[in-house]
């Protein structure tokens, strides 16, 4: 399965959609989507790579949306806290997630060349990890999957 993230497609229509999609969820479950929560996860989509919350932050500050890492840190708080994004540990970095609203586990695969970040759906509780689980009597309550390589944009590419 191609990754999105890998493939030119219309960002408008990716940025557009994913707002809607979350705005509608929000709205759905009386969550508060304020200008700026709408604005860190335009940033997110804008591009399909992780981003920091510092330079979220310079974003916002040269739009006169605040000056203070809170305004960033609970913003992100707030969209990783209800799945509308998702925290890349690897890179201590965040990005949209593509599938708002779905429950799921997802896997992150990591261009190391040009930092371009595909997310992808994966079910670790029915893979070895699963059964590792069930048979030490663990329950997974939270995976993350990151792997790094080289995306197909890149490939070939010297580096």
């Amino acid at each position: 399965m191609e990754s999105l993230g890998f493939k030119h497609h219309d960002h408008s229509s990716c940025i557009s959609g994913g707002v809607a999609a979350v705005a509608q969820t929000c709205a759905d479950e009386g969550l508060q989507f304020t200008p700026v929560r709408k604005r860190v996860l335009e940033i997110l989509l804008e591009g399909h790579r992780a981003i920091g919350a510092y330079e979220i932050l310079d974003i916002l500050r040269e739009e006169g949306m605040g000056s203070q890492p809170p305004v960033a840190y609970r913003a992100l708080d707030f969209l990783v806290k209800y799945g509308f994004a998702h925290k890349i540990e690897r890179l201590n970095a965040f990005i949209a997630c593509s599938h708002p609203g779905d429950a799921h586990a997802a896997a992150f695969l990591i261009c190391r060349s040009c930092d371009a970040v595909a997310e992808t759906v994966t079910a670790p509780a029915g893979g070895r990890l699963g059964k590792a689980a069930e048979e030490t009597g663990f329950t997974i309550e939270r995976t993350v999957l990151e792997a790094e390589g080289v995306c197909p944009n890149c490939q070939g590419k010297s580096e």
